[in-house]
């Protein structure tokens, strides 16, 4: 049986909190939030402040990070999250 890997989010990296479009509300931005744009709810060390909170859209309580994300860090978190936002796109 294959182990299954879990991935840790890499303390200020908040890469998941700018790369991808969020559709559904946000408390502070309630038409959610565009590709690229940081989340109103990460703070300056880029930790979100709605973590456990009821009020976190699904979204980002279902979102689990891999592996291949981020093998070396924020920025390289930042591009694949861009780029897999950017291929996943609906038209």
């Amino acid at each position: 049986m294959a182990e299954e890997i879990i991935q840790s989010c890499i303390a200020g990296c908040g890469a998941c909190c700018i790369a991808p479009e969020i559709s559904s509300p946000i408390p502070g931005m309630p038409q959610g939030k565009p590709a690229g744009v940081r989340c109103i709810q990460l703070d300056a060390m880029n930790a979100c402040m709605l973590f456990g909170l009821p009020s976190r859209p699904l979204v980002c309580s279902g979102f689990t990070p891999e592996p291949d994300m981020c093998p070396n860090g924020s920025i390289e978190a930042l591009r694949w999250l861009a780029d897999l936002e950017r291929v996943t796109k609906r038209t």
